[in-house]
Formats: C-alpha cells, sequence, structure tokens
C-alpha cells in the first residue's frame, strides 16, 4: 500500500507539472514565431523581387522591421530572452536587411551594371553579417544604450527599399543605374563603422506627457497613411542623415570648447603670473 500511494503522488506532481512546462514552451516559442514571420518576409521580398514586383518586395522589408523590432520587446516583457533567440534573430535579420535588399536593389536598379551591380549588393550582404555578428558580442558587454555603433542593419534595409518603394519603376540605363550605387553602398559603409546612431531605447513611453505630444504621433500616422511612399523615404534617409549631422555637431562643441579651456590656463594665477607651462 505504501509503495502504491507514493506511485499515486508522483504521477500527479508530474500531471501538475506538465502544464507549466508546455506553457513555459509556448511563451519561449512567442518571440520565435515574430523572427519566424520576419524571415518570411524576407523571404517573401525575395521571390517579388525576382518577379519584377518591386513595390510589393519593399513593403515586406518594412514588415519585417517592424516585426523585428516587436520580437525583442515581447521577449523581454515576457522574460523569455534566450541565447537561441538572439541567435535565430540574427539569422533571421541576414535574409530580411541583407540578403532580400540586396537582391530587391539588384533586380530593380543595378542588373544594367553587370558584375558591378550585383558586387554592390554582396558588399551590402557583407556588411549586415558583420554589423549583426558585431552586435551580438557587444550586446553583453554594457555600454551605452542610448546609441548603436554603426548605422543597424534595419534602417540600413530601409533605405533602398523605401526609395524602391517610392519609385516602384525599375532602371534600365547603367547611367540612371549609377546613382543607385550609393543607395547600397552608403548604408553598408555605414554599418561597419563606429559612428553612433541613436537607438532610442531610453525613450520612456510610461511617464507623463503632454497632450500634444500624442497630438503629434496622431499627425505622424495622418502622413504615413495619407503620403507613405515620400513619408517613408523622409524617415529613411533622416535617420542616415542624423549620425552625420550629430558627429558635424560634436565636433563644433569640441572646437569651441577647446579655445575656451585655453583661455582658462593661459589666465594668471592669484600672484598676477602666468604659469611657467603656459609661458613656455
Amino acid at each position: 500500500m505504501l509503495n502504491d500511494n507514493e506511485g499515486r503522488l508522483r504521477f500527479l506532481r508530474r500531471a501538475t507539472d506538465r502544464p507549466r512546462r508546455r506553457f513555459r514552451r509556448g511563451v519561449y516559442l512567442l518571440p520565435s514565431l515574430f523572427t519566424l514571420g520576419n524571415m518570411f518576409c524576407g523571404y517573401a521580398c525575395v521571390v517579388y523581387a525576382l518577379r519584377g514586383e518591386y513595390q510589393t518586395a519593399a513593403a515586406f522589408i518594412g514588415l519585417a522591421i517592424v516585426l523585428d523590432m516587436l520580437d525583442g520587446r515581447i521577449a523581454r516583457i515576457t522574460g523569455t530572452e534566450s541565447a537561441f533567440g538572439l541567435e535565430f534573430d540574427s539569422l533571421a535579420d541576414v535574409i530580411s536587411f541583407g540578403i532580400a535588399p540586396a537582391i530587391l536593389s539588384f533586380a530593380w536598379g543595378l542588373s544594367p551594371l553587370g558584375r558591378l551591380g550585383w558586387a554592390a549588393g554582396f558588399v551590402f550582404v557583407t556588411a549586415a553579417a558583420m554589423r549583426l555578428a558585431r552586435f551580438n558580442i557587444q550586446s553583453g558587454g554594457g555600454g551605452d544604450k542610448r546609441y548603436f555603433v554603426g548605422m543597424p542593419s534595419p534602417a540600413a534595409a530601409a533605405v533602398p527599399a523605401a526609395t524602391v518603394y517610392a519609385f516602384p519603376f525599375g532602371l534600365y540605363d547603367y547611367r540612371e543605374a549609377l546613382p543607385a550605387l550609393a543607395m547600397v553602398l552608403v548604408p553598408a559603409l555605414l554599418m561597419v563603422s563606429t559612428i553612433r546612431f541613436r537607438s532610442f531605447k531610453n525613450l520612456d513611453l510610461q511617464t507623463r506627457r503632454p497632450a500634444r505630444v500624442l497630438l503629434l504621433f496622431a499627425t505622424g500616422l495622418v502622413l504615413i497613411a495619407w503620403l507613405h511612399q515620400y513619408v517613408l523615404v523622409v524617415m529613411a534617409y533622416s535617420y542616415l542623415a542624423s549620425a552625420f549631422i550629430g558627429l558635424a555637431i560634436s565636433r563644433l562643441r569640441r572646437r569651441s570648447a577647446t579655445p575656451a579651456a585655453a583661455d582658462r590656463g593661459a589666465r594668471p594665477d592669484a600672484t598676477g603670473e602666468t604659469p611657467r607651462s603656459i609661458q613656455r
């Protein structure tokens, strides 16, 4: 009888533990489903680009950016962050923000350039892979959460995607295709650079804000819904240019601060004499 009771208790414990384990697996699966959707959008972009439906292909990259923003936040909210999720997200990003925009750019406007065109696309894919690998290494090191080191791969993919979405008619002359090289190579170089880009991770949406902030968001949504083609282009290129603007402002501040520091160092001390180090 004692052995039978012990066996029943073990069976009941196993039965009560099963739903918890299944629930945990389901929660861990939730952010991975968003990552899988991100990867599907990258694959769909390639398919539609090869079919010549460039505007639809570019829209899939935009949807992949939204899903990429959601999977990480859902993992943090539900407490389901894992090493598997991080690696799976990186592999999906290589497809959606590396291979997909490169193939879209080549099919849309770089194909008249021949080998130069597909070489530029490969440079973009390589830069995206290097950017994601560097992000995985630096993600556990602390650092300043307000900035990204190098242009994020989703933002870099948004540049050709927004351009193609606004101007879906392909380029068939090599003279027209030459400016399209900058559309691919500039974001690629920025991804592997050390220029800092704003991350907006410190934006707290839970604190109280003035009512006009909500009105500003509503105005932005109306503009995107009304003039979405051109607004998305402005957003993509504005974020690209923001790094150069911030870099120029920081250098101007350093130059203005250097003469002020020199003036402070050249002032005479309490005895009315200039320090010897300045005299020399």
